[in-house]
C-alpha cells in the first residue's frame, strides 16, 4: 500500500507510518488488494485527506466501514460517487437536511462538495473486501483512524463532530468537549433512524450556528 496523502496530513501522521502496526497493516492491505477484490481503489484509500488538508477542517464526521459492492466507495464516509443509487444512510442524511434548514440540498451522492468546504469524511476503517462488511476491521485502521481523531482534537479548536450510531458514539471519549462541540444521534441506517433518534437531531443546523458562532463560514449542505 502506497500513502499517497495531502502533505499537512503527512506532516502531522508522520510518526504513525513509521509505526511497527502500520507497517503490518500496510502488508495486509497489500496483500487483499492482490488477492481480491477490494474497496476503494487503492488510489481513493486517503481521498477524505486529500480533499480536506488539516488546515481547512471544520467538521468531522465518522463512519464505520467503507461500502462494499462494486462502484460505491471512494474514500468518503457515506459519500457514493455521482450517478450511483444513493444508499439508505445517505437518503436518510439528505430529508434530515431538508427538515432541518427547510431547503432541499442536492440528491448528488458525491459528497466532495462537503470535503471542498471543510468537512472530514473519515471512516473509521479505510478499505474493505468485496462483498464483505468489516472484512479489513481489527487490522490497524482503527489505531490510524484514532490517532487522525487525536491530531485533530489536539491540533483544532472550535470544531464540530458528529458522531452517528454506537461505533461513532464510542469516540466520544477521544474528543474534548470543552473546545469542540461533539454532536451525537443514532446512525441514519433505516434500522436506527426508523427506531427514532435520527430525524429531527438538527444537526446541521446546529454545526452551522456553532461554526458561524466562532467566526467561520457555515456548511453549504
Amino acid at each position: 500500500m502506497q500513502v499517497n496523502i495531502e502533505s499537512s496530513w503527512q506532516q502531522r501522521l508522520a510518526a504513525e507510518f513509521d509505526k511497527p502496526y502500520f507497517a503490518r497493516l500496510a502488508s495486509f492491505v497489500r496483500e487483499e488488494y492482490a488477492r481480491n477484490t477490494c474497496f476503494p481503489p487503492g488510489k481513493l484509500i486517503f481521498n477524505a485527506f486529500n480533499l480536506c488538508p488539516f488546515d481547512r477542517v471544520k467538521v468531522v464526521i465518522i463512519g464505520q466501514d467503507p461500502y462494499h459492492e462494486p462502484g460505491q466507495a471512494h474514500g468518503l464516509s457515506f459519500s457514493v460517487p455521482d450517478g450511483m443509487r444513493l444508499p439508505p444512510s445517505l437518503i436518510n442524511i439528505l430529508r434530515e437536511i431538508e427538515n432541518d434548514l427547510g431547503s432541499r440540498p442536492s440528491q448528488q451522492g458525491d459528497l466532495s462538495r462537503w470535503a471542498s468546504q471543510g468537512v472530514m469524511l473519515l471512516n473509521a476503517t479505510l478499505t474493505v473486501r468485496a462483498h464483505v462488511a468489516g472484512s479489513h476491521q481489527r487490522q490497524g485502521w482503527e489505531t490510524f483512524t484514532d490517532a487522525v481523531i487525536n491530531t485533530l482534537n489536539a491540533g483544532k479548536e472550535h470544531l464540530v463532530f458528529l458522531l452517528w450510531g454506537g461505533f461513532a458514539r464510542s469516540k466520544a471519549s477521544l474528543i474534548d468537549a470543552d473546545r469542540h462541540l461533539v454532536l451525537q444521534a443514532a446512525h441514519p441506517s433505516p434500522l436506527s433512524a426508523n427506531r427514532g433518534g435520527w430525524f429531527g437531531n438538527h444537526h446541521f443546523s446546529l454545526a452551522n450556528r456553532y461554526l458561524q458562532a466562532h467566526g467561520m463560514t457555515p456548511v453549504e449542505w
